[in-house]
């Protein structure tokens, strides 16, 4: 691989996700050979779990999100679905994966940077749907209230855009980029109670 052709974010981001996913899983079997011996029922180690458990569910979403990804990589449709299960880490957003079997893992990036600007803009909860019709993907999202700022939104079909960016919102900044690597154009529709993007 040549230098200029290099994702080093996404390169970083693999190499944090998979180090930090041994420990937890260290912490994760710890836990549950305690439940096993019965020394795991208090409050306190119930707790433990399930943060264990929302922490590994976060960063196997980021893993896709923020990882590398080729074009001849697949997600599985099971992890998919596992990642985006109702909530999971803690997420307010109700996800429709209306999608069957495994997805090339370069489109399912994008979605789930995608994905992150949804729940940015639905902080009080919503439902979104993602969908394709052979190579064109569409997500729509649709609450009662929305949070949008739209320079930040503007960064999906603009990345040069004069936007003073948060480390919170640095999905919105990944999306454009993501795209033009895969050679796809984007599409986006902000109303009063939804949201489409569609590439």
């Amino acid at each position: 691989m040549s230098a200029p052709s290099r994702d080093l974010n996404a390169l970083l981001g693999s190499r944090i996700c998979h180090d930090l996913i041994s420990p937890l899983g260290a912490i994760g079997n710890g836990v549950e050979l305690m439940q096993l011996s019965g020394q795991a029922d208090t409050p306190e180690m119930v707790l433990i779990a399930e943060s264990v458990e929302n922490a590994n569910m976060r960063i196997r979403f980021f893993r896709i999100a923020f990882g590398a990804a080729s074009r001849d990589q697949m997600v599985g449709e099971k992890e998919i679905r596992t990642v985006l299960a109702p909530g999971t880490d803690g997420r307010k957003i109700e996800i429709d994966w209306a999608l069957e079997g495994d997805q090339p893992r370069a489109a399912v990036k994008a979605i789930f940077l995608i994905l992150q600007c949804f729940e940015s803009a639905m902080p009080w909860g919503g439902h979104v749907r993602v969908s394709h019709d052979g190579d064109h993907w569409k997500v729509a999202g649709e609450a009662e209230r929305l949070k949008i700022d739209h320079s930040l939104w503007e960064l999906l079909s603009n990345p040069a855009a004069d936007v003073d960016l948060a480390p919170a919102h640095v999905h919105y900044a990944l999306v454009a980029p993501e795209l033009k690597r895969q050679d796809r154009r984007l599409g986006l529709t902000v109303a009063d109670h939804s949201i489409s993007v569609e590439f």
